[in-house]
């Protein structure tokens, strides 16, 4: 049986560590596009069109978090994730905040890599299929889960996946307290360190998306989860 290769960028300066990787994906049904540095790596990306993204983080021309930024420009529904061999928690969390579906430490398995990216891959592809094609009002808002957008007074913020899938997650259980445990499994697949810190990243984003209307809240509480309060 064949099967279609998942196009996949992988942007990393060390040559004898991207050979290896390249390799390893390859066997794993990955059509890998190397670039050497975040400069070539920002072209090769405008030219595929790629399923998932690997960045390290210290590169030349253009290091991981500043590709990273300027690709979610470009196309912010792919996918992507940080290797580096910096363990500063400072990178961590920048790496959370411009949106990374996962943050890998050098060194690291290659077995376990390949496990991650087929888990993101396979969350992806299940919140674009289950989004609806039906606007939904929400207070002064009008979310758009199919075109990822949330409209108000003709203003338009445009959405990752993972937002889509948090705001349509919470809109369905609104005014109901939530455990953490259950929203980390239902939008991101996993309720680990990694993942709860993403969360609360994303959490935050959404209060801004959603701070012109006083009736709608998302409010913690503490050692349990959230509530999305939502008053008619």
């Amino acid at each position: 049986m064949s099967y279609i290769k998942r196009k996949i960028l992988l942007a990393e300066d060390d040559f004898d560590f991207a050979m290896i990787l390249k390799h390893y994906l390859d066997i794993h049904n990955f059509e890998v596009f190397w670039a050497k540095d975040g400069e070539e790596a920002l072209d090769i990306f405008q030219k595929e069109d790629f399923k998932i993204c690997i960045f390290d983080v210290m590169m030349p021309k253009i290091d991981g978090f500043t590709l990273a930024e300027k690709i979610i420009k470009i196309n912010p529904e792919v996918p992507f994730v940080f290797l580096t061999a910096r363990k500063l928690k400072d990178d961590k969390i920048k790496g959370l905040k411009l949106g990374a579906d996962d943050y890998i430490v050098k060194p690291f398995e290659a077995d376990e890599l390949v496990l991650r990216l087929n888990n993101i891959l396979k969350r992806s592809e299940q919140k674009t299929n289950v989004f609806s094609s039906e606007e939904i009002h929400i207070g002064d808002y009008t979310f758009n889960p199919q075109r990822l957008e949330l409209k108000m007074n003709g203003s338009i913020q445009r959405l990752t996946e993972k937002e889509g899938a948090l705001i349509s997650f919470l809109h369905k259980n609104k005014n109901q307290l939530l455990k953490r445990e259950e929203i980390l499994k239902a939008v991101w697949g996993s309720d680990d360190f990694f993942s709860g810190r993403s969360m609360d990243v994303f959490i935050s984003r959404l209060r801004k998306y959603f701070n012109e209307d006083s009736r709608i809240a998302i409010e913690s509480i503490r050692n349990i989860g959230l509530e999305f309060k939502l008053k008619l």
